[in-house]
């Protein structure tokens, strides 16, 4: 569980400033992510770089976004070969039971928004300390296969964190080289599914990392980044073999 030391509070986060950032891939995904955000915010006021700091309007947007129902944090380390955290869920949990994953989950009524969400599951699944978490912004929200508006919160942290896996929740902790999903090709994936008692093979692109296999929701939000970030643009797919669609 999250340590009241280590509580979130939202006004205390800080937000990544892209000159100040020395790693030119970073530094790209920081901006082009952070524009993003931006390009959301609805108050007039808040475009004027006048009127308030690009950090403070980073919170505001971010605080401003609709709540979904769950969020995770796409954390990536502050270094020149940067790297992106992952987990595997641990196989006794109900739902995705062993799939890979970012870390995050479901929104409590005490977050107040999406930010918050991302930070006390990372926190709660990892040990993460939020107040060792640089935010970048945030990503178009995903549709899990059980219907759940996942927001994907975009944040840099240092490489030498100790992060320990919460047992109950997740079984490995372990990372994507970043440059590596920039370049390497997807591989097809296939996966046994049933939808109304037919059982099917559906196949999707994945990305082979560290042994494990990435694809469903933590794939298309690699994806998302990637495309945003750097304008890699993947055929995300799901087919049911066999299929002509």
């Amino acid at each position: 569980m999250l340590n009241p030391l280590q509580s979130v509070r939202f006004d205390e986060l800080s937000v990544a400033v892209p000159d100040l950032i020395r790693y030119p891939t970073i530094r790209t995904l920081a901006e082009r992510v952070q524009q993003q955000t931006l390009n959301a915010i609805t108050s007039p006021m808040l475009y004027d770089p006048n009127h308030i700091s690009r950090s403070a309007r980073i919170l505001d947007s971010l605080y401003q976004t609709p709540i979904a129902d769950a969020s995770i944090l796409v954390a990536i380390t502050h270094e020149r070969h940067p790297k992106l955290l992952l987990t595997r869920r641990a196989a006794h949990m109900n739902t995705h039971a062993g799939e890979v994953s970012c870390v995050g989950g479901k929104h409590d009524v005490g977050d107040g928004n999406n930010v918050v969400t991302a930070l006390r599951e990372a926190c709660e699944e990892t040990a993460l300390p939020p107040n060792k978490v640089q935010l970048l912004g945030q990503l178009p929200i995903q549709v899990s296969k059980s219907g759940m508006s996942v927001r994907p919160i975009v944040a840099l942290i240092a490489p030498d964190l100790l992060l320990v896996p919460e047992l109950g929740e997740i079984s490995r902790i372990f990372w994507a080289d970043f440059e590596t999903l920039l370049t390497q090709p997807t591989v097809e994936y296939s996966i046994e599914y049933t939808l109304q008692d037919q059982t099917e093979t559906l196949l999707t692109p994945s990305w082979q990392v560290d042994g494990e296999t990435v694809w469903g929701l933590t794939g298309r939000v690699i994806a998302s980044l990637l495309e945003t970030g750097f304008d890699r643009q993947l055929d995300w797919y799901y087919r049911i073999q066999g299929s002509r669609l």
